[in-house]
């Protein structure tokens, strides 16, 4: 086979591997069973391994004169799914990298900074716990135990006078499973409280991974200080583990779990609006038909699929998690399995979508302990008045 051969091959496996990709992050931004979205990743994952052969098999890897002269029906079906995986590589791929690499920053961040907390390092030992998954949590490279705090300054037209300088600590997706074990938890809790007590706490959802770890909400959560509020949904790794318990203890701890609703908070002698959207694992969507309007809308969404419905809604600002970053990000290229239906776009970061803001925190954990060029993340937010 030549080198034309050579390339059109890998690249129709490329192509290959991201069509079914896409279609999987699709999948699992669907409230589906378990069972489902398990047996769908396992296929995507045979179907990704075994293409390389099948088409050795189909083509004899002479890609380079495809079309063949004795063209069949079963050519053609070859033929045009090869166009549509080499459309894929050649064309949709580098297209959407390059935009995601000339994205402009939001007008509204005025500035990013970050340091990051080997947990592990301090600690002297790698907390892996014993989890399901502890071995993965220990392999070389893995930054699972590697956590950066990020601060994000926002200057907000439409904020209070009165607000000006107010703080939000955003938690997200800690994935109590036994990996990492508790110490992990508590030494990154430690750390946001000497960074500075918040004004407001927000959780957005996938506090555990199995139905005994609920034991360590209480215990982890009271260790939380806040001067205002402290608000929480929930997410669709807690609608499988009992997730009226995981309300009750929130509760328990002082936090407001605000489900598919919203309530209205003076802070600092503002009225402020807080909406709680666990959609779509839970439903029916938040009503905002006797919302006030000219308040300032603070939205916890646990996906960032939402994002359409807080415009609808004139949410200022959203803040999400659910897609971990990827979890493993490619140099250049980025996140590859992220479960939502709008695929890579809002993997982690900060949108602006007029008239909603949204920021999408890689979360703190996963169920699989699994992080490279993807660290886990804590997000500060420091609003400023316009």
């Amino acid at each position: 086979m030549d080198y034309l051969g050579y390339v059109l091959f890998f690249a129709a496996w490329v192509g290959h591997s991201a069509l079914w990709l896409v279609a999987l992050n699709v999948l699992y931004s669907r409230p589906m069973p378990r069972w489902v979205l398990k047996s769908a990743r396992h296929g995507v994952g045979v179907l990704v391994l075994v293409f390389p052969f099948l088409l050795w098999w189909a083509e004899g890897l002479r890609l380079a004169d495809f079309p063949p002269e004795d063209w069949t029906a079963g050519s053609a079906a070859i033929g045009i799914y090869l166009g549509l995986c080499w459309a894929m590589a050649f064309v949709a791929i580098p297209a959407m990298t390059l935009a995601r690499h000339m994205r402009w920053q939001p007008p509204q961040l005025q500035s990013h900074r970050s340091k990051v907390v080997n947990v592990a390092r301090n600690l002297g030992y790698k907390p892996a716990g014993d989890g399901k998954y502890r071995r993965i949590a220990v392999l070389p490279g893995n930054q699972v135990f590697q956590v950066e705090f990020t601060e994000l300054r926002l200057q907000l037209p439409n904020l209070p006078q009165a607000w000006d300088g107010l703080t939000i600590l955003h938690l997200s997706d800690l994935h109590l499973i036994g990996t990492p074990d508790r110490v992990f938890y508590e030494q990154v809790i430690k750390q946001c409280m000497s960074d500075g007590i918040p004004d407001i706490l927000t959780i957005t959802g996938d506090l555990v991974d199995t139905d005994k770890h609920h034991r360590w909400l209480l215990p982890l959560f009271r260790n939380l200080q806040w001067n205002e509020a402290a608000f929480a949904i929930l997410g669709n790794h807690d609608v499988w583990h009992r997730p009226a318990r995981v309300r009750r203890r929130l509760q328990k701890c002082g936090i407001a779990v605000l489900a598919n609703d919203w309530t209205l908070q003076r802070i600092r002698d503002e009225p402020l609006v807080v909406i709680g959207h666990e959609g779509p694992w839970f439903r029916p969507p938040p009503n905002l038909t006797a919302c006030p309007s000219r308040t300032f809308r603070l939205c916890l969404s646990h996906t960032p699929d939402n994002i359409r419905w807080a415009q609808r809604n004139g949410i200022h600002l959203m803040l999400s998690g659910h897609n971990h970053g990827g979890q493993i990000r490619l140099p250049l290229f980025g996140s590859l399995f992220v479960p939502s239906k709008y695929s890579r776009k809002y993997d982690c970061g900060l949108f602006w979508e007029p008239p909603t803001l949204l920021n999408v925190s890689r979360g703190l954990a996963g169920k699989e302990p699994l992080r490279y060029n993807c660290r886990p993340e804590i997000t500060r937010l420091i609003l400023r008045a316009g």
